[in-house]
């Protein structure tokens, strides 16, 4: 243990957070574009079939490699090698088994997947994403190992690898298609063979990776527990976690079985109009999820960190890490909300000049999700801290709350010929609102030393109004000049962007949003408080 180099908390959550970055610049350069190519019926082909995608991996692994890291990180705190030997090897089995499940499911059954979305155009799409979830299960066994014993680097390069080979193959396959004249759904299908290869790839990179640095679980003299009670070990902790996980995905299903069906069925619209109206909706999601989509990076490094804490019973460290992590989230995930929310419209067509109709249409939905944004980013953070608390079960509990209020608001409004497709964001906005409430009020109830919600989210909400105000009449003012064209208008809005990112900065400086001892857990941070002259 003494030779092994552990990273700390925040370091792992930086090694993650940066390679999320990258990771987001290639999915942006891969979904924008896309979306621009297929239209808002295509991206409805594409995301049927990603949403049962995203369901069955999340089903396969959402909670198995953070059960796993957690059985490894207290295996290899006390220096047993051949407990997280045979726990590797008891998750691998079970990896491969819950993947191949996956699999078969999409390749077998995929018109009856398609029927069951409401869109039967998206068959090919769902075939061509078949091969993926085996994949990523293995992967995520290699995954967990490495995260357990704190090593965050093999994650953040798979998938970097996931992303880049899904920009460089995907896109353009998707393009050649459509340009070859080939259905939409075709195209769609193009775009999820560079998904399907990037999985691939990324996989072989952590079977080397594993087989480069295993050299210290090969030798232990300790007595590792049976494979089956390690086995009943893994599926205690994982599967509450993987229900609790896979509501979002769950939702996501939902959310587009119901709409399509009330579309559809109630409103009376064809399988194409209907495809159309969800697409607008999606050309808003995809924005709407790049906020949580950096929570996985503290989820990871979060729940191992405090695994070990408790098992310690260092509850100090615990409300240290604890708090870190709020601070972190208030500090990002409401300006980011916020933004998306009061620029939503100019955004939308920046980022879509090919299907400007669609991003029109889809302004007021974003409007609603960026502030849903928020909510999701909570919730999360919440789930990894009851989770790591061993209260597996109660993000289940909250998440089928919210569900329930979701699924019921979505069937009532989307049948609502006078509301129709506006619906969808709403029954968004109170379910994920309402899943943060609850959750924040558990967590201040679990922990010793109760959190100051209002000392952590006050400054935040603050800096991110007045940020805010500052894009919105930056916005306002350059569009008296700069109007007339997609030039002059997307210079607008990159001037608001520009302006309001400034002015949070300052305000996190001013308001001192961030303390030097935040700054410590991170790779030369003090360093950093020095030069910025955080106290």
């Amino acid at each position: 243990m003494s030779k092994e180099k552990k990273q700390t908390f925040m370091g792992g959550v930086t090694v993650l957070a940066i390679s999320t970055v990258f990771v987001k610049i290639c999915g942006a350069l891969y979904k924008i574009p896309l979306n621009n190519i297929l239209g808002d019926e295509g991206v409805t082909h594409f995301m049927s079939a990603y949403n049962i995608y995203a369901f069955l991996l999340t089903l396969s692994t959402a909670g198995l490699p953070l059960a796993l890291s957690k059985l490894i990180s207290e295996a290899n705190a006390t220096g047993r090698r051949n407990q997280m030997r045979r726990c590797f090897n008891t998750a691998m089995a079970l990896f491969l088994a819950v993947g191949a499940v996956g699999t078969l499911a999409m390749l077998l059954f995929t018109e009856q997947l398609a029927e069951l979305m409401n869109n039967s155009m998206a068959y090919w799409p769902i075939k061509a994403l078949g091969v993926s979830v085996i994949c990523v299960s293995i992967m995520c066994a290699y995954r967990g190992f490495a995260q357990g014993r704190q090593n965050m680097v093999p994650t953040a390069v798979s998938q970097f690898i996931e992303a880049l080979l899904k920009l460089l193959i995907g896109l353009p396959l998707a393009w050649y298609l459509i340009r070859m004249g080939k259905p939409l759904e075709i195209g769609a299908a193009g775009a999820i063979v560079g998904v399907s290869a990037g999985t691939v790839l990324a996989m072989i990179y952590m079977i080397v990776d594993y087989r480069r640095h295993r050299g210290p679980i090969l030798r232990g003299s300790d007595e590792a527990q049976s494979h089956v009670v390690i086995l009943k070990r893994l599926l205690w902790l994982g599967i509450p976690i993987t229900i609790g996980q896979a509501g979002m995905s769950l939702l996501n299903l939902l959310d587009q079985t119901i709409i399509l069906g009330q579309l559809q069925g109630v409103l009376g619209l064809a399988e194409k109009e209907a495809a159309a109206l969800y697409g607008q909706y999606t050309f808003s999601s995809t924005l709407f999820n790049l906020p949580a989509s950096f929570l996985p990076a503290v989820a990871i490094s979060l729940i191992p960190a405090i695994s070990v804490a408790v098992a310690q019973k260092n509850h100090g460290e615990v409300n240290r890490v604890v708090t870190t992590s709020f601070r972190l989230i208030a500090m990002l995930a409401i300006p980011a909300g916020v933004g998306l929310s009061v620029l939503a419209g100019p955004i939308l067509q920046l980022l879509y000049p090919a299907q400007a109709e669609a991003a029109a249409a889809a302004t007021y939905h974003l409007q609603l999700l960026g502030i849903a944004s928020i909510f999701v980013c909570v919730m999360l953070l919440t789930n990894s801290i009851m989770q790591a608390h061993g209260k597996v079960q109660l993000p289940i509990y909250t998440m089928l709350m919210g569900g329930a209020v979701k699924v019921g608001i979505n069937y009532v409004l989307v049948g609502n010929p006078d509301i129709n497709i506006k619906g969808a964001p709403i029954g968004t906005l109170v379910c994920y609102g309402l899943i943060a409430l609850v959750n924040l009020i558990i967590v201040w109830r679990l922990l010793e030393d109760k959190p100051n919600y209002f000392k952590v989210f006050a400054k935040p909400v603050l800096a991110s109004a007045i940020m805010g105000a500052t894009a919105w009449a930056v916005h306002g003012l350059c569009g008296r000049f700069l109007t007339g064209g997609y030039v002059k208008e997307s210079l607008a809005t990159l001037v608001a962007i520009g302006a309001a990112v400034v002015v949070y900065l300052i305000l996190v400086l001013v308001l001192r949003l961030i303390t030097r001892e935040d700054l410590k857990m991170i790779p030369k941070g003090d360093k950093i408080a020095a030069i910025l002259r955080i106290r």
